[in-house]
């Protein structure tokens, strides 16, 4: 067991993605927010467990479901919001919106909406932390359906050939949007794929928060010390929200009700949250409480971009 102030920590960040997550799917409909959300609600224990063990100056390169690492991470709460409100205040100047959040001084890369363009950012930067030799790593995460790209495999390859500090991370909630790994690949041994580029791997299936925190610092500490190259870990993690937007989507056929009921029995969020005290874990969400509603304030109080920045950075 570990002590309770690690367990609180973890805890605050499951249940800061958690809130921020639901508070965001409760005001979409308002149109408030200005760009689609591709919300990470039962996700929360991949990226907790990722950051956990990593170090301020670490570097991270998330995908366009990127609320949950970048909170992880330690991006502002308020310049998240601001930037789905597209305020001038949002983390790109409200030019990016949900699927482009980036926090230089925290270490979060922009994401991108395309699929799998990241996983090479990752790899690129882990060079530039190889050759600055202080011991920082970079973490790629994406999901399964970003194993699909020809660049995901460039990547594995070059990292592995020059045994660069990143750990790449497949966050696998199970489809491509709409479509099961078990439809688009013979096989659906992730593991094994990158196995073959000579990557240590590990696979947890159960989504154990603490589990994927383990695992994660060890490789970590190895790349630290230059004792390994690059490794890769298969996350195995359930959306409870549609694919993009803040509703439920067990209507529409493609998957089953039962299987989120089943991913709802072993929630990380509640399964931290009683190993705490009772009183330490109130604590902990009232404060969430209190950031979720300033960043909110915030963005709402916050003044749209001037008109000229529409020809801002726009060099072609």
């Amino acid at each position: 067991m570990l002590p309770e102030a690690d367990l609180a920590r973890i805890y605050r960040s499951l249940r800061l993605i958690r809130r921020a997550e639901e508070e965001t799917a409760r005001i979409y409909p308002s149109d408030r927010i200005k760009s689609p959300v591709h919300l990470a609600i039962g996700q929360e224990a991949v990226a907790t467990g990722i950051c956990d063990p990593l170090r301020p100056e670490d570097v991270v390169a998330p995908t366009y479901r990127s609320h949950a690492l970048y909170l992880a991470k330690g991006g502002s709460l308020r310049g998240m919001m601001a930037e789905m409100y597209g305020k001038a205040t949002g983390v790109a100047a409200g030019k990016g919106g949900s699927m482009h959040l980036i926090d230089a001084a925290r270490h979060v890369l922009g994401a991108s909406a395309v699929v799998g363009t990241t996983i090479p950012l990752a790899v690129g930067y882990a060079l530039a932390l190889k050759r600055e030799g202080k011991g920082r790593v970079a973490v790629a995460l994406f999901g399964d359906g970003a194993t699909e790209e020809g660049v995901f495999y460039e990547s594995l390859n070059f990292a592995s050939l020059h045994r660069l500090p990143v750990l790449f991370v497949c966050e696998n909630n199970g489809f491509a949007i709409h479509t099961p790994l078990a439809k688009r690949w013979a096989s659906e041994k992730l593991c094994d794929r990158a196995a073959g580029f000579g990557l240590p791997t590990t696979r947890i299936a159960d989504g154990d928060v603490l589990a994927i925190r383990e695992s994660a610092a060890g490789y970590v500490e190895k790349m630290r010390k230059r004792e390994s190259g690059p490794a890769f870990m298969e996350c195995l993690t359930y959306r409870w929200r549609e694919h993009v937007g803040p509703a439920e989507d067990y209507d529409a056929g493609y998957r089953p009700h039962s299987d989120l009921e089943a991913w709802q029995k072993t929630d990380q969020v509640a399964r931290i949250g009683g190993m705490l005290k009772a009183e330490a874990r109130a604590k902990v969400d009232a404060a969430i409480e209190a950031e979720i509603a300033d960043a909110v304030a915030f963005a709402e109080q916050s003044p749209w971009p001037d008109p000229k920045e529409l020809t801002a950075d726009v060099y072609a």
